[in-house]
C-alpha cells in the first residue's frame, strides 16, 4: 500500500508529466539503451524511431500519476499491455532496470523540480506498478505453459507454406522445427516472431495476427509489405516477402492477446476491417462458420482496390456457411475491373449512413480492425449511430492506443 504522502506527490506530478512527459521517456530511451543494448532485442525499432513508444510510455506515466489512488482502473489497460510483454518475454528482472533509468530520466529532464521527496514517491510508486505488472504477467505465462503443446520463451518454426493473398499481403504457414502440434488460441489473437536479419546487430521482433482458425497443426500469419512512395518501409515485413521462403526458420512465442472473439455468447456481430487489419477478424469469421454458423454475423471489409483486397474467397465461402451471414465490401479506388465485377458494394470509405443502413440490433458487438484514421473514423460512426462503448472492441498493431491519440505501452 502507498503512504497518503506518497499519493499526494505523485497526483501533485501530473500536469509537469503532462507537460514534460515525452522529454522524459526519450531521455529514458536513450539512457536505458546506452546502459543496456541487450534488451534492443526486445524493442520495436521501428516504434522507437517513430517516436510512438516514447509517447505511449509517456501517457502511461501520466495515467499512472492520475489514477495512483485508483489502479484498478488501470487494470484493463494493463492487461492488454501484459499480453505484449508476455509474448515479448519480458520478465521480473527487467523492470527494476526500466525502474532505475526512468527515475534516472525524471531527475535529470525536471531538474531542481525534481526534489528528493518526488524522486522518492516515484520510486515507491513504481515498485507497486511494476509488482502489478509483474502478478499478472506471472499469471499469463503459467497459462501459457500449462496448456497442450505449450512451449516457453521463443521456440523454432519453420515456413510450410508461402502464399500470395493480393498485391500486398502474404501468407506463412509455420509448424514447429520438432515436428510437435501447436497449442490452441483464442480467435483473434497474436503471435511474436523473433528473427536475424542479414546486416542487423540485434534481433528483431514483430507481433502478428493469426489469421486461420485454431486447428493443432500449424499458426499462419499474414503480413503486409509496407512500401512507402514505392521505396520499402518496414524493415521486417519486406524480408519476410522478399527472403523468407518454404523451409526457412524462425523464433515463437505462444499466442496472446485481449482482442478476442466472445465465443459463449449468441449476440449478433459485427467484424470491421481495413486493409491488412482484416487478419485477426478473418480468423473469427471461419471460426464462427465452423462453431456458431446460426450466429448473425456482418463482414465489413475496406480496401483500396480489388488487387489490394485478401481473402477474398475465404471469407465468401465461410459467410456461405453462416445462416444470417453478410458480406459488404468498401473500394477506395476501385479499379474498372472491379467496377466491372461488381467485387464491392460501396465506394470511397466506411461512413455512418452505410453502418446506419445495417440496421444494428442493440445487442450486437462490434469489432474493429485496421490503420488509425480507419479506427477513429469507424468507431465514432458507430458511437453516433447509438452504439454503446462498452459494445465496441478495437485492435492496434504495434503499442496500444486510445482513439484520441493517447497512447499506452508495450515496455
Amino acid at each position: 500500500m502507498l503512504s497518503q504522502k506518497t499519493i499526494k506527490i505523485v497526483k501533485a506530478t501530473a500536469p509537469v508529466l503532462a507537460e514534460k512527459g515525452l522529454e522524459i521517456t526519450t531521455h529514458f530511451y536513450k539512457r536505458l539503451f546506452e546502459n543496456h543494448p541487450e534488451l534492443l532485442n526486445i524493442f520495436n525499432h521501428a516504434n522507437q524511431t517513430k517516436g510512438r513508444q516514447q509517447t505511449a510510455l509517456a501517457n502511461t506515466i501520466y495515467a499512472a500519476a492520475t489514477y495512483i489512488d485508483q489502479l484498478e482502473v488501470l487494470l484493463p489497460a494493463v492487461k492488454q499491455i501484459a499480453h505484449k510483454h508476455r509474448s515479448l518475454q519480458v520478465k521480473p528482472e527487467h523492470y527494476p532496470i526500466v525502474g532505475q533509468h526512468l527515475l534516472l530520466a525524471i531527475k535529470e529532464v525536471l531538474g531542481e523540480a525534481a526534489t528528493e521527496d518526488i524522486i522518492e514517491a516515484w520510486g515507491e510508486a513504481y515498485g507497486v506498478i511494476a509488482q502489478v505488472f509483474i502478478d499478472v504477467e506471472k499469471e499469463m505465462y503459467t497459462e501459457a505453459e500449462n496448456s497442450n503443446n505449450a512451449w516457453e520463451n521463443f521456440k523454432s518454426f519453420k515456413v510450410v507454406k508461402k502464399e500470395i493473398e493480393s498485391s500486398v499481403i502474404t501468407s506463412f504457414y509455420l509448424k514447429p522445427t520438432d515436428g510437435t502440434n501447436v497449442p490452441a488460441f483464442t480467435p483473434g489473437q497474436y503471435i511474436t516472431i523473433r528473427l536475424s536479419i542479414p546486416g542487423e546487430q540485434y534481433l528483431l521482433n514483430r507481433q502478428y495476427s493469426l489469421s486461420d482458425t485454431p486447428n493443432g497443426e500449424y499458426y499462419r500469419i499474414s503480413v503486409k509489405k509496407e512500401v512507402i512512395d514505392n521505396l520499402p518501409e518496414g524493415k521486417v515485413s519486406n524480408y519476410l516477402h522478399n527472403h523468407l521462403n518454404i523451409g526457412d526458420e524462425l523464433e515463437l512465442t505462444a499466442p496472446a492477446g485481449d482482442f478476442t472473439l466472445q465465443m459463449k455468447v449468441a449476440e449478433p456481430v459485427y467484424l470491421i476491417s481495413g486493409g491488412v487489419g482484416i487478419t485477426p477478424m478473418l480468423s473469427m469469421l471461419k471460426t464462427i462458420a465452423i462453431t456458431q454458423p446460426n450466429r448473425s454475423t456482418t463482414f465489413i471489409h475496406a480496401a483500396k482496390n480489388g488487387m489490394m483486397h485478401a481473402f477474398s474467397k475465404e471469407v465468401t465461402e465461410s459467410i456461405e456457411k453462416i445462416k444470417d451471414g453478410k458480406t459488404v465490401l468498401v473500394y477506395e479506388t476501385p479499379t474498372n475491373e472491379d467496377r466491372a465485377s461488381k467485387k464491392f458494394q460501396f465506394e470511397g470509405f466506411i461512413t455512418e449512413e452505410i453502418l446506419k443502413g445495417l440496421q444494428v440490433e442493440a445487442s450486437s458487438l462490434f469489432y474493429v480492425c485496421g490503420p488509425v484514421p480507419f479506427m477513429q473514423a469507424v468507431v465514432s460512426h458507430l458511437e453516433n449511430i447509438g452504439v454503446p462503448k462498452e459494445k465496441i472492441h478495437y485492435e492496434f498493431f504495434g503499442p496500444a492506443m486510445e482513439l484520441k491519440q493517447k497512447e499506452t505501452v508495450t515496455l
